[in-house]
């Protein structure tokens, strides 16, 4: 998509998660890897920002976002004065459901979604309001962007434990499949501290139509 960068937001404390959420397998491939990958199919430049201190692993550089807080707001700003084009994708690294076509439609509406300022469009031009903000140590995203388009939220989800993200990778297979109409997927906390893609630990029923 010509004329639109990307922001990947590597960071987070992922205290929740028990590891770096940016490096955890969704379905065999790197979450970090998954949302660079995706925001190239959408954009001409893209970018990833985080803690220089993370010391993150990743096949692409990671830009620092000069704070040593942990906030959002930190990588949008940092991502923003970076970039190239005025209207920027800004990606968290835990939406492994989102779609090319959910981020294509947002950059065209320079828009955010009704769940929330992430995933989201947002331009150069918000720069002086993001660091207005922060100098007032208001670290919150909402509002920044008012313009509003409305997302499947299926699409939207946002992981905080390896059961989530074990259960979000169920969904992607499953939406894969023209016979699962629908599933429901079952885990106990005591099943979230294995491999965040081993899905022998979760129970899965399936809905699927008669052959």
């Amino acid at each position: 998509m010509s004329g639109v960068s990307g922001i990947l937001l590597v960071g987070g404390a992922s205290e929740r998660f028990g590891s770096p959420k940016a490096l955890a397998l969704f379905r065999g491939e790197a979450l970090a890897e998954r949302a660079w990958r995706l925001l190239h199919e959408v954009c001409d430049e893209v970018l990833a920002v985080g803690k220089e201190a993370d010391r993150l692993e990743l096949p692409f550089p990671v830009l620092d976002d000069g704070s040593k807080q942990r906030a959002p707001v930190y990588g949008v700003i940092a991502g923003l004065r970076e970039a190239a084009n005025d209207v920027c994708i800004v990606l968290p690294v835990d939406c492994p459901l989102v779609t090319a076509e959910a981020l294509k439609a947002l950059a065209d509406a320079a828009a955010v979604p009704q769940t929330g300022p992430l995933p989201g469009a947002y331009s150069k031009g918000m720069l002086p309001d993001l660091e207005a903000r922060v100098a007032r140590d208001e670290l919150s995203l909402r509002g920044i962007n008012p313009t509003v388009l409305e997302v499947d939220e299926s699409l939207l989800l946002n992981v905080n434990t390896r059961m989530e993200l074990m259960t979000a990778a169920v969904a992607d297979w499953a939406r894969e499949r023209e016979d699962v109409r629908a599933l429901l997927v079952v885990g106990s906390q005591a099943r979230a501290n294995v491999p965040a893609d081993r899905w022998s630990d979760l129970d899965v029923v399936l809905i699927v139509d008669d052959p």
